[in-house]
């Protein structure tokens, strides 16, 4: 199992590029399933979870052809052949569920896997099936799999979610989009990878309104065609890079950045004393002095403090000024890396879904564990910090969400390499 060292080594200095985002990606690929016609997606993120979605798409029947090193994704589901999504694969990734509401949209039938995941609490599926039960479909839940029927099509409703939910928001959105009727989403997601699926939708030939707001209106058509759109910047892998220099000094400019999609974060940043400024090519980020201040976070919905960069947060104040609060309240088990920054020399106290972090004047280099995506790059960002050598196990959870982690370090200076399995 391939393994990462990281060597604390002082200041950064240079350019990253950002990625096109992975949980973009993966809600616009199952959008081909509307449609007979072809959709190609620029920009797309090199990730393991891209091909999981592509060998899922593959399954059902599309065709998804990887251009220009994969980052151009052209793909088209003109027939169609099963309409089941299998355990084997779905179980590999949650964003699976999304093939759901696109199938019982177009062809009015879909079996699709409950799904699999990262262990990072619960994240039930309930508000996916509501939500097309909303629309009229039949749903039949046994031996581990949906079973789906809308024998004469999916009807406009009232969506009203109870909790929002990024997830149940896009498939909502997806399999309104051919739904006879008017179909309005009440309580929905408003996350920037909303707005981009609604976008594609759009050019699609889908007739939507209010994505980014709280209500989102959709008026069935009969029909969509192809179109070609380009994935949203990734606003996670953006948060994170940001944090390299914060974490161990230097300034660093993030290519494609974009201040709107990390607003608040970006404050958390500023209260902190990092310096976040727009360039020309996207945003440049620089601490204000040798050490950054304690500051409390709350994770929310966008706009508020994504939970996604949480762990990474954790790394950075571990080394702060003083005391600070992290408060996890979209996900249950989101303090998993705590333990591995304690191995760093880290001062945690985590009670529930509160972390209390007390900052050292310095981490030190350990053998640690990825236990997620996010914690996996948490203990890079915390190890480029630290006096001497970190290295992270398990870091096959990082290529899950980030493409080139090594190289875009080392082309900023850091002292990273990866270990590839004997």
């Amino acid at each position: 199992m391939d393994s990462i060292v990281v060597t604390g080594n002082g200041p950064l200095s240079g350019q990253i590029p950002i990625a096109g985002a992975k949980n973009a990606c993966l809600t616009l690929m199952p959008a081909t399933l509307l449609s007979d016609e072809p959709l190609t997606l620029t920009n797309a993120p090199r990730l393991s979870d891209i091909h999981t979605m592509t060998e899922l798409l593959g399954s059902l029947g599309a065709e998804v052809s990887q251009l220009q090193d994969g980052q151009v994704l052209a793909m088209s589901s003109h027939d169609l052949n099963n309409h089941t999504a299998d355990y084997d694969i779905v179980r590999k990734m949650r964003a699976s569920i999304l093939v759901l509401g696109p199938m019982l949209a177009r062809d009015g039938h879909a079996i699709v896997s409950l799904p699999g995941g990262c262990a990072i609490g619960a994240r039930p599926v309930d508000l996916h099936l509501k939500a097309l039960e909303s629309l009229g479909a039949e749903l039949d839940l046994r031996d581990g799999y949906v079973h789906a029927r809308a024998p004469g099509g999916l009807k406009g409703g009232v969506i009203d979610f109870p909790i929002v939910s990024v997830g149940a928001t896009e498939n909502a959105l997806m399999a309104a989009t051919l739904a006879k009727g008017t179909t309005v989403i009440k309580n929905a997601a408003r996350e920037p990878e909303i707005v981009d699926l609604a976008q594609c939708l759009r050019k699609m030939g889908a007739q939507i309104e209010g994505e980014g707001s709280h209500t989102i209106t959709v008026q069935g058509v009969d029909r969509l065609h192809g179109a070609t759109h380009p994935v949203v910047t990734d606003r996670i892998e953006l948060g994170t890079y940001m944090l390299a220099p914060a974490i161990c000094g230097g300034e660093v400019e993030l290519l494609g950045g974009r201040m709107d999609l990390v607003g608040a974060f970006c404050e958390k940043l500023d209260q902190a004393g990092v310096d976040v400024r727009e360039t020309d090519k996207g945003l440049a980020v620089k601490r204000r002095s040798d050490h950054v201040r304690a500051v409390d976070v709350t994770t929310e919905p966008f706009p508020g403090f994504p939970t996604d960069l949480q762990a990474q947060m954790m790394a950075l104040l571990c080394t702060a000024d003083g005391v600070s609060v992290l408060e996890e309240k979209i996900f249950e088990n989101r303090f998993m890396h705590a333990p591995e920054l304690l191995r760093m020399g880290a001062d945690i106290d985590v009670h529930g879904g509160h972390a209390t972090v007390t900052g050292v004047p310095k981490l030190k280099g350990a053998p640690v564990m990825a236990t997620d995506l996010r914690a996996s790059v948490s203990l890079i960002l915390a190890g480029l910090a630290a006096e001497g050598d970190t290295t992270v196990s398990r870091v096959y959870h990082l290529d899950r969400g980030y493409e080139h982690v090594v190289r875009k370090l080392r082309g900023v200076g850091a002292n990273i390499e990866r270990i590839k399995e004997q």
